[in-house]
């Protein structure tokens, strides 16, 4: 479940990211532009959390079905597998639809250069590194702000009662 709300959340992001983004290109990509978006997609593992999804998916209809029925566990099994297995052909419609997105925010020759950078070892080092980096800013940003908070308040306080006493 929470697989699936990453990812439904990282889609959202990158959804509201071009739509945000001056969009330069036309309504439909060239085959290069979109080999050229596939090969950032890849080098930015932007759709690697999205391969969990069929896999949570069916794993909780199989808990769901299983507790309504536990005496066709193996069965909900193996018709849960079975029709999970024959629906993975649609992770490429995924695919797609993100090169797509890739490729109307970014030009070409954009995409080149972020594949690129992503592919060498500093890419590399950036892609491992942001999970721990993003948790250690949040925490930064959350000291920072109780700290600006208590602050303000601290400096605001004495000089709105201050102001009350001359109202």
């Amino acid at each position: 479940m929470i697989a699936t709300s990453k990812a439904s959340l990282i889609a959202l992001m990158i959804a509201g990211s071009t739509m945000l983004a001056p969009i330069a290109v036309a309504q439909e990509a060239s085959p290069s532009h979109i080999s050229a978006a596939r090969k950032a997609l890849t080098a930015t593992k932007a759709t690697d959390s999205f391969d969990s999804i069929l896999l949570t998916t069916s794993n909780n209809l199989k808990k769901n079905l299983t507790s309504n029925n536990p005496n066709l566990a193996e069965k909900i099994t193996e018709i849960v597998d079975e029709e999970a297995i024959a629906l993975a052909a649609r992770r490429g419609d995924l695919e797609q639809e993100a090169a797509r997105l890739f490729a109307n925010a970014f030009s070409e020759d954009e995409l080149k250069t972020i594949a690129t950078f992503f592919a060498s070892e500093a890419g590399q080092k950036y892609l491992g590194n942001t999970p721990i980096l993003a948790r250690e800013l949040g925490k930064a940003a959350r000291v920072w702000a109780s700290g600006v908070a208590r602050d303000l308040n601290a400096k605001v306080g004495p000089r709105i009662s201050e102001a009350a006493k001359t109202e």
